[in-house]
């Protein structure tokens, strides 16, 4: 009869085998990477791969599992498996366990978010430098041509071991495609234990899929954006380039004022000479100990203009439009303003070249690389988030003689731009409410714009309604006036009052009156900046108001037409000799007054006949979304409340006129 073996050691080695194993992971060093699926082999489109590699620790060593952090390293693979070329490629990774990017080869994050990138909600990877994937056909099956590898290395939270943090999906981004449910591969960590740590998707062709007509040479169409970039190369020679970038404002609502670009090269590029706008750092000594003096080593980097791996790059001022050596170029030196087209179209473009000198192995006439990770801002702006550069056919320009023919760049990037709405406590501006039937102001938001680490205020306190006057103080001056008002109206004060909204441009919406046949609003623009806005603009979005909409006294206005909410948008700027929102100044005895605000003033009315119905008091006469030079404002998450008393005024139209032109005499008297 055999022996028994028994029972409890076998299960005690078992287990401490499994914890070993546990063990190892936490500090696991193996990187060897799953051969590819046998799916791949019956892909005809485009096969995404997902490898997860390893992980190990990170300090500091805590024991909530969900707060540990580790560091991670991980593979996508694309690969070509069609007989089509696969043009400006872009994957989506489904990261979901807080993930931080911490580099990444092989590709950049397509809206130029910068290194450690917190991309715990998923992000988009776009090739670089290998943009385009070609075919096995027309490469004899070069891997190196038709497959990109892109290694990933970040840190991540949670997920305990012997489970693997794999994102949720990975598809295929570019417009055409289709991508079925990806599938997840495990592989045995140890003993019986099983990971899941690797997955991967076949993206296919949609046959359905119109794709816009693209020229014989195959160059992708040029896209539409808030906000386009072109990056034309002019001149070639072996060691160094000339481009011209060309930046475009395209959206009824784009502004950028004192604008600063910035972007990174990847290849060592530097830049010798500008036209048309400079770098705010000029300097050699990047190049003069680095791999370009290496290089180019009888090279003279003083005279190099910048040789940074991401400059600042800002605009000439207009008294320099006409230099021959920095400027005379159309379209430049406006000191960074760019207005949107429907304000001026000559003031929405901007112009200037950049010698570039380049590094091995780039040196030849026919190699350009053009930078990465586009970056622009202004100030009180909107924010863009731009995407990489992709290939696009050559600019045609005019003949410089002023003959009919054309000539063409030698090669053409475009990048392209959109405006994002500014996250809770994020805006640059905000909005108070008020009216004839409330005798408070709701003021803008608590920490509309922002609030520092200070204990001293509520960070998430309800912002306190406010006397009307207070409105024209600066906001760390009126908590004296906000407890007054507090205490007259019996209103409840709490122990630890609410932050300000620390925005630098407050706008107050006023519902003037409201009578049978319409009803008229007061805009006021308060600047609390050291900071001139010329040729300054508001749009204001009125979702039930805006069929209703007739005339703006003070200011010029103009209803946009366009898709979307463009459609119940009109546009409000000063009058000519009134396009300045001046800057916050002194009050007559500033030992003891407080700064006031620069500001502006109009009346504006409407109608109720082409908006049967509109409730002015329960929220029709407020505005939907509001815009001061392209920066959407935050606005009160209340209205003011109506007393049934108070809900209609007997305020006539004719009254309303010669209060406005009062209004208007005195900002001209002022």
């Amino acid at each position: 009869m055999p022996a028994r073996i028994p029972v409890l050691p076998v299960a005690a080695l078992f287990f401490l085998c499994l914890a070993a194993g546990v063990r190892a992971q936490d500090y696991d060093n193996n990187e060897a990477i799953q051969p590819p699926p046998k799916a791949q082999d019956s892909c005809n489109g485009v096969f995404l791969t997902y490898n997860f590699i390893s992980r190990t620790k990170e300090f500091p060593h805590v024991k909530n599992t969900s707060a540990q952090s580790w560091a991670f390293k991980a593979q996508a693979t694309i690969l070509n498996t069609m007989m089509y070329e696969l043009e400006d490629w872009s994957i989506f990774i489904g990261f979901q366990h807080q993930e931080i990017l911490v580099s990444v080869g092989g590709a950049v994050i397509t809206d130029g978010t910068d290194f450690p990138a917190h991309v715990g909600n998923g992000t988009t990877l776009s090739g670089y430098p290998q943009t385009d994937l070609l075919t096995s056909i027309e490469t004899a099956g070069d891997m190196s041509q038709i497959q990109v590898v892109v290694d990933i290395t970040g840190t991540q939270f949670g997920v305990k071991p012997p489970d693997t943090p794999m994102p949720h999906t990975i598809k295929l981004e570019n417009p055409g495609y289709k991508c079925p449910a990806v599938t997840k591969k495990s592989h045995v960590v140890v003993v019986v234990v099983v990971a899941e740590t690797q997955m991967f998707v076949c993206c296919v062709k949609d046959p359905k899929f119109k794709p816009n007509k693209t020229d014989t040479h195959h160059f992708l169409p040029r896209r539409y954006g808030d906000l386009t970039f072109a990056y034309d190369v002019l001149q070639s020679y072996d060691s160094n380039y000339m481009a011209q970038v060309t930046i475009d404002i395209n959206s009824p609502l784009g502004r950028l004022d004192n604008w600063n670009l910035t972007w990174e090269w990847k290849r060592g590029e530097f830049i010798y000479n500008m036209r048309g706008a400079y770098t705010l750092r000029k300097d050699g000594s990047d190049c003069l100990y680095g791999k370009a003096a290496k290089y180019y080593q009888d090279f003279d980097f003083s005279k190099v203009m910048n040789c940074e791996t991401k400059p600042t790059i800002v605009d000439l001022p207009p008294e320099r439009s006409k230099d021959k050596d920095i400027g005379n170029l159309p379209y430049c030196c406006k000191n960074g303003t760019l207005l949107p087209p429907i304000m001026d179209p000559s003031q929405s473009k901007a112009i200037f070249q950049v010698q570039v000198y380049k590094l091995p192995p780039d040196l030849n006439r026919t190699a350009f690389y053009p930078p990465t990770n586009w970056k622009i801002h202004g100030v009180l702006n909107a924010d863009y988030v731009c995407g990489p550069p992709f290939r696009v056919s050559p600019m045609k320009f005019p003949d410089p003689s002023g003959l009919m023919s054309e000539s063409e760049a030698i090669a053409s990037w475009q990048v392209v731009c959109n405006v994002t709405r500014p996250k809770k406590h994020a805006s640059r501006c905000c909005v108070s409410y008020s009216a004839f039937y409330n005798d408070s102001v709701i003021p803008c938001d608590t920490c509309a714009c922002g609030c520092d680490d200070s204990k001293s205020c509520n960070h998430d306190g309800r912002a306190l309604l406010l006397p009307p006057e207070a409105l024209l103080v600066p906001t760390e001056n009126r908590t004296a006036k906000a407890k007054a008002w507090a205490k007259i109206k019996h209103y409840h004060l709490p122990q630890q009052l609410p932050c300000p909204d620390n925005c630098g441009v407050s706008i107050n919406w006023h519902i003037m009156s409201n009578f049978g046949k319409g009803w008229t609003a007061r805009i006021t623009l308060f600047n609390w900046e050291d900071y001139n806005f010329k040729d300054w603009f508001v749009a204001l979005e009125m979702d039930k108001a805006y069929l209703g909409y007739e005339k703006a006294y003070s200011f010029n206005s103009t209803k946009l037409i366009g898709p979307g909410a463009i459609n119940k948008t009109f546009f409000l700027q000063g009058l000519e000799g009134l396009n300045y929102l001046i800057s916050e100044a002194e009050g007559k005895n500033p030992e003891t007054d407080p700064r006031v605000p620069g500001k502006q003033q109009s009346v504006i009315s409407f109608t109720k006949k082409e908006t049967p119905g509109i409730d002015i008091v329960k929220g029709g006469g407020f505005p939907t979304r509001v815009y001061f030079n392209g920066e959407e404002c935050a606005l009160p998450e209340r209205i003011p409340r109506a007393f049934a008393v108070h809900q209609h005024s007997t305020v006539s139209p004719l009254v309303v006129m010669l209060l406005a032109a009062v209004v208007a005499l005195l900002l001209i008297l002022d």
